[in-house]
């Protein structure tokens, strides 16, 4: 595990006292080295783009990597809630360590904003421990009912899937399976791979005996790479579907030409100036893609960076509002405060969407959070709307 002080912030060995203080501390947890680090890496680079505030009081922000281990994962957020004393964690940015530390997070009433997809980290509602949880990506649900949509309309009769033998890549067979029925197509493979697998050739052959008029990858980062360069050197020659969680420069630069024409779904900030006009979330989505890539180059926005910057949004929201309860920073009123105050956000554009944030949703976004992206001459380009057919 690797720990950064942030520029003028605290240094992440150096203890809080437990009482009343008047900054705002945020303890981040990213996986910044290891398999998941093409998520985790643009992630903290916008962390060290947050402004030094929240809901104008002065924030400190702690970040730790968890080296993509979800074991790591729940030692560095006990760390951080039982020494650093934070008042609210951002992250973790992979589904297993998300649910790692559900436990955590309850024991000691520490809100979380998770940079991981999967609706099991929110869901069901009624549990307690997912009380304190929140999540900025978009729910699979709402991914999976856009890619339904587009191989509606693309004539798609017959799919084959193959995804993560984990939480991701089952909470999308979950959500796409049966979309897919419903919708009339027919899904005639089902397979599974580990993120650290080095060959995936008996599970495309089986995906080829069936002749799918499209395969979809359940797959995120880099991993999601061995399943079609494996399909397309096989000879493969339908429609090549992936996740919201391929869009990295590091998937279009290892993919090469095996990713050219892939269709997935994405948050509007990855293809924000191809979006038209008229979309609710260009304005804000441009003006962050703008500031992100004048400090990181031309091209190197994805989905994860959107999300992060999103939940300082949400938290400069939220924090100002429950200042306003009058609980002191470092204080378990103030953190059930904060909760409370991330729970009630109401129409804030970030990003990859407008959140609308209640009791039964801990994600908030609708179909304005999502469209259709196409990797099209090496780059991630606007395809359509992502609607439901």
């Amino acid at each position: 595990m690797k720990s950064w002080a942030l520029r003028g912030f605290l240094l992440a060995g150096l203890a809080l006292a437990s009482a009343a203080r008047a900054d705002i501390t945020v303890g981040i947890d990213l996986a910044t080295t290891g398999p998941a680090a093409a998520i985790g890496i643009p992630s903290k680079n916008v962390v060290m783009m947050w402004p030094p505030t929240l809901g104008g009081q002065k924030a400190t922000y702690i970040i730790l990597d968890d080296a993509s281990d979800p074991t790591n994962t729940v030692t560095n957020v006990r760390k951080l809630t039982s020494e650093q004393h934070i008042d609210v964690l951002v992250g973790p940015n992979t589904t297993p360590a998300a649910l790692a530390v559900l436990d955590v997070i309850a024991e000691s009433r520490t809100p979380m904003v998770a940079l991981a997809a999967n609706a099991s980290i929110i869901e069901p509602h009624a549990d307690p421990k997912r009380k304190w949880a929140f999540k900025m990506p978009q729910n699979d649900s709402l991914m999976a009912s856009a890619i339904v949509g587009h191989m509606a309309r693309a004539g798609v009769k017959t799919v084959g899937f193959i995804g993560f033998n984990d939480s991701y890549g089952e909470s999308w067979w979950n959500e796409f399976s049966p979309l897919a029925q419903k919708a009339g197509i027919k899904v005639v493979a089902n397979e599974r791979y580990n993120r650290t697998d080095t060959s995936v050739t008996g599970q495309v052959l089986k995906l080829m005996v069936g002749k799918p008029d499209a395969i979809l990858v359940a797959a995120s980062s880099t991993p999601a790479l061995l399943p079609q360069k494996t399909l397309v050197d096989r000879g493969y020659r339908g429609k090549l579907y992936q996740t919201h969680g391929i869009a990295t420069p590091e998937f279009l630069r290892l993919g090469g030409k095996a990713v050219e024409g892939t269709l997935f779904p994405t948050g509007p900030g990855v293809v924000a100036h191809g979006l038209p006009a008229s979309h609710p979330v260009k304005k804000v989505a441009t003006e962050f893609v703008d500031r992100y890539e004048a400090r990181f180059g031309a091209g190197s926005v994805t989905q994860f960076a959107g999300d992060a910057w999103g939940a300082w949004m949400l938290l400069d929201d939220a924090v100002g509002r429950a200042l306003k309860t009058g609980a002191k920073p470092g204080t378990p009123a103030f953190r059930a405060a904060l909760r409370d105050a991330i729970e009630s956000t109401s129409n804030l554009t970030v990003p990859n969407g407008v959140l609308n944030i209640s009791a039964s949703d801990h994600q908030g976004f609708d179909e304005r959070s999502r469209v259709m992206g196409i990797v099209r001459d090496g780059k991630f380009a606007y395809e359509g709307e992502g609607r439901s057919k």
